[in-house]
């Protein structure tokens, strides 16, 4: 699946979605050679440089995780960003201010406060 991505230069950037390691979304601009990697946490780093032989090896591994780590997190410069929306609910909650969920306690909690006094 593809998504579309504005960069920072309001350029987009098609972004393809994956499922390996902490990684779920990849893309490249060519133009800018700017590769954006997006991870399951919701955060996303642009590495700037990066030539297209290397986006076409890393869009292409079997192992996109492993090259990502081997390959691009140590030899490239990163900018660190926040991924785009992917979910209908998501878009909704930015858009509109998603509800609070509430944080359910703990039930060892209690348990520790006990041994603590």
């Amino acid at each position: 699946m593809v998504d579309m991505h504005r960069d920072g230069n309001n350029d987009i950037m098609d972004m393809k979605r994956i499922n390996a390691g902490k990684l779920r979304a990849i893309g490249y601009d060519a133009r800018e050679r700017i590769l954006r990697v997006e991870f399951d946490d919701g955060s996303a780093i642009d590495y700037a440089g990066v030539g297209s032989e290397v986006w076409r090896r890393f869009s292409t591994s079997g192992a996109a995780w492993s090259f990502y780590r081997d390959n691009i997190e140590e030899e490239f410069a990163g900018k660190r960003g926040r991924a785009a929306v992917d979910s209908k609910r998501a878009e909704l909650d930015a858009l509109f201010g998603g509800a609070e969920v509430e944080k359910k306690p703990n039930p060892l909690d209690a348990l520790f406060k006990q041994l603590d006094k």
